[in-house]
């Protein structure tokens, strides 16, 4: 009979110390250092060394000699998920989408099998927090009736069995975290059962070739609950953003060998399931406030979408002696360094005011082409003058004041056009390269103070 001894393991990292220390030597985190026991290692048994695997036995092969054919990819017949994932699901792939509980990932997921079942494909999903009770009322609110295999089961031992025998086409286990195999001694959602678990089910996706989803918890600071190695395991990571008290809900990839990590799929939550937004620009622009001052139009990129969104600004006189800068949707160090450029280049005075950054439909400015918009939006509330409801504006700024050139203007232009904007400021470099479509009018501007003099 073998002893159980206690170890401690990251839960950031997955390294293992025989004590308890408070800086993990391995990534360097504070305070993740959590108990677990640990059984002593036993003696190889038949039956145990029957069930492992020491590799696939394949010979090496010359790069020229690989065969070219390649997969297919099955198509989910949500558009919106089809495009983050790169055009659909690749044989055999194994995909992690994570998100804050109550978001929408089971609905999604749920909705998304019974398309593929729609088509033929013969799909199993796995629950591991709910009986087969509570998700078929569920699939009876989403009016959901097809044919999709339904397993309550949290021990990894029967999953590959029943994997086996049903032979799936694709999969979907919720959640990982729920997951454990029987033969190891710690507890489910531990570091180590995440990462055996996760190695289980990987192998059988290459294997049998079926294309699995994986639905992961998140902690408080918003990443992947478990070692990071889970992330590096799987082919595909997706997070699902967004406010449950808001419709919208934002499904982005910050990993994919399969396709690009710049998509972006916007969805909006109803009682009857995950809507797709065709065309989120103008869903986002619908709400905008009519002659209100501090509001400006940018035309930002997600991979190849281009997006339309409210930058909104707000200021007002300070009663306080360092005033305040309260930023949402935006890098806040990237906005102080914008108010200096407009104190110091647009004589624009700031030091003396509370500012209020807010970008409307709970986007994420993160590229530089945004920095025109934010200015215009602050100058237009210190001035209270409206920017005209047919103006869009983009452009990166320096620290000279002066206006850079953004890529893909021509693609923002269009997408303007298309939703009734007649005039567009864009730096002058960009102008000079680009021509405008028939009734548009593009305004090309080399600093800020001269965007500020053409728009007030």
């Amino acid at each position: 009979m073998s002893k159980a001894k206690a170890c401690y393991t990251c839960s950031a990292c997955g390294y293992e110390s025989p004590k308890w220390i408070g800086r993990c030597p391995g990534c360097g985190a504070w305070n993740t250092m959590e108990e677990a026991i640990a059984a002593a290692p036993e003696k190889a048994s038949a039956k145990i060394a029957a069930k492992q695997r020491p590799g696939t036995g394949a010979e090496a092969m010359k790069l020229k000699d690989i065969p070219e054919d390649t997969t297919l990819r099955i198509p989910t017949r949500i558009s919106e998920l089809d495009r983050v994932l790169g055009g659909g699901i690749v044989e055999g792939g194994l995909i992690l989408i994570g998100g804050d509980p109550g978001i929408g990932k089971s609905t999604l997921l749920l909705q998304a099998c019974a398309h593929l079942a729609r088509d033929g494909k013969r799909v199993l999903y796995i629950s591991g927090e709910e009986s087969a009770r509570q998700i078929k009322l569920r699939a009876s609110r989403l009016e959901i009736s097809e044919d999709i295999y339904i397993l309550a089961e949290n021990a990894l031992d029967a999953v590959e069995s029943k994997i086996s025998a049903i032979e799936p086409d694709v999969a979907v286990i919720d959640s990982i975290q729920t997951m454990y195999r029987p033969e190891m001694a710690s507890a489910p959602g531990s570091v180590s059962q995440i990462r055996e678990s996760t190695s289980l089910i990987m192998r059988l996706c290459k294997e049998t070739g079926t294309s699995m989803f994986l639905v992961g918890h998140v902690t408080k600071d918003g990443a992947i609950a478990g070692p990071r190695i889970l992330e590096h395991m799987v082919d595909v990571v997706l997070y699902f953003e967004g406010d449950r008290q808001q419709d919208y809900r934002l499904l982005r990839a910050v990993k994919n060998r399969f396709g690009s990590v710049n998509e972006l799929g916007v969805f909006r939550m109803t009682g009857k399931g995950m809507q797709t937004v065709e065309n989120p620009s103008e869903e986002l622009l619908s709400r905008r406030a009519k002659g209100a001052s501090g509001s400006a139009v940018f035309c930002g990129l997600e991979g190849s979408r281009p997006l339309l969104c409210d930058v909104q600004a707000l200021t007002s006189t300070t009663f306080y002696g360092t005033p305040r800068r309260t930023v949402n949707g935006a890098d806040a160090a990237r906005v102080a360094l914008l108010l200096a450029v407009l104190e110091k280049r647009a004589n624009q005075r700031t030091y003396n005011q509370d500012v209020y950054i807010n970008v409307a439909g709970g986007l994420e400015l993160s590229e530089p082409a945004a920095d025109l918009a934010l200015c215009v939006a602050v100058a237009s509330s210190l001035k209270d003058r409206i920017v005209g409801p047919d103006i869009a504006v983009m452009g990166e700024v320096g620290l000279a004041g002066e206006v850079r050139s953004i890529p893909q203007c021509e693609r923002r232009i269009s997408e303007c056009a298309r939703l009734g904007f007649t005039t567009i400021l864009v730096p002058q470099a960009n102008a000079r390269r680009i021509k405008a479509p028939e009734g548009i009018r593009v305004i090309g501007v080399d600093t800020v103070a001269q965007a500020m003099s053409v728009l007030f």
